[in-house]
């Protein structure tokens, strides 16, 4: 290959220690030891030259650090977190900012947020975090977005009294646990995660302001969990796509409709009040029932469309009838005003004619 400039450097070196020791055998081995140590010395000053004129940050391979031999990814550091407001023009006093954006940014922990007090939305999506922590000082907090990550447990919720939406979607959840503790939440979305059993998810029994609720694309197989569903009172919003106990329930968005009297909107479509009350005639008295009821529905949804435009066909008549009469009174002053018009011609004429 092309010879580097360090190989140059060791040879230049090398010769003329060797012209020094005039050729002999213990030339020889002098030319060999200072040939290695003018290598290691090219090649540390070659290293330096290279690594001076690049920032610190750079030199480090990107903000990662060693630790015990071993290399770790970025971190949240108080620099890091500075100069990211900083960036984002947000504020340079840490307890004025209340949203901060750290999602896309591979931190594997949640760290140095202590200042950081006056936090209402935090944004942590797809990063490498193993463990919810370290958020004690983020009292006032609202919204927590933790989707994408690698978690495998709730935990260490408390401090956060104030959180009402809480996303921690593709993650590897297999339990709902330590979120009753958070007595405002009413938005938990944990889906694709590993939620399987009843046992998984009847920590929602103990949740009782959660109104939105999606558990979609999970592993749920048993129809037993309709039975914690049940028992939350303001649920509105259910979401249980992709789950295999979708298929083992007879009958499922009729079944879900009536047995969770709150829905408003069941997966991805809405719950209208015409599709409660066919689903309750069902239940009643089963498709016979349910078909009578939406002949009714149906007559009154069309009643309702006449009514309409008999009003739009009265207003448009009144304003024809309006304007018909506008015309009138106009047409009557033109008249009048024609009328007095000629007579005062009339009049004028017989004036003159006399003079």
């Amino acid at each position: 290959g092309t010879p580097s400039p360090c190989d140059y450097e060791v040879g230049r070196l090398g010769n003329s220690q060797d012209a020094r020791a005039g050729g002999t055998h213990e030339g020889a081995h002098r030319h060999v030891g200072v040939g290695r140590a003018a290598l290691v010395t090219v090649k540390a000053l070659s290293v330096s030259r290279q690594t001076r004129h690049f920032p610190q940050h750079l030199q480090d391979g990107g903000g990662e650090k060693k630790e015990h031999g071993k290399t770790s990814g970025p971190r949240m550091t108080k620099t890091f977190l500075k100069d990211h407001c900083k960036q984002y023009k947000l504020y340079s006093t840490p307890c004025l900012n209340d949203t901060l954006y750290l999602h896309f940014k591979g931190f594997a922990s949640i760290e140095n947020l202590e200042e950081y007090t006056g936090l209402k939305c935090l944004w942590l999506e797809s990063n490498g975090l193993q463990q919810i922590d370290n958020l004690d000082a983020q009292v006032d907090l609202r919204c927590l977005f933790l989707q994408q990550n690698l978690i495998r447990k709730l935990e260490n919720l408390e401090p956060l009294k104030s959180l009402c939406t809480l996303n921690v979607s593709n993650n590897y959840i297999q339990t709902i646990e330590n979120i009753s503790c958070l007595p405002q939440l009413t938005t938990l979305q944990i889906a694709h995660n590993k939620l399987e059993g009843i046992g998984d998810i009847e920590h929602l029994i103990q949740c009782l302001s959660i109104s939105v609720l999606d558990l979609s694309h999970n592993l749920l197989t048993d129809p037993g969990i309709l039975a914690v569903l049940e028992a939350m009172p303001e649920l509105r919003v259910l979401n249980l796509m992709g789950n295999e106990v979708v298929k083992k329930i007879p009958n499922y968005r009729k079944t879900l409709i009536v047995r969770l009297k709150q829905l408003t909107f069941l997966d991805d479509r809405p719950v209208f009040p015409k599709d409660k009350a066919c689903a309750e005639a069902w239940a009643r008295g089963g498709i016979e029932e349910e078909r009578k009821e939406a002949e009714q529905w149906n007559t009154r949804e069309r009643r309702k469309i006449q009514e309409g435009l008999d009003a739009l066909a009265m207003i448009r008549n009144k304003a024809q009838e309006k304007q018909h009469m506008k015309m009138d009174v106009q047409r009557g002053w033109r008249v009048q005003y024609s009328y007095k018009s000629i007579c005062t011609f009339f009049h004028l004429s017989k004036g003159l004619k006399k003079n």
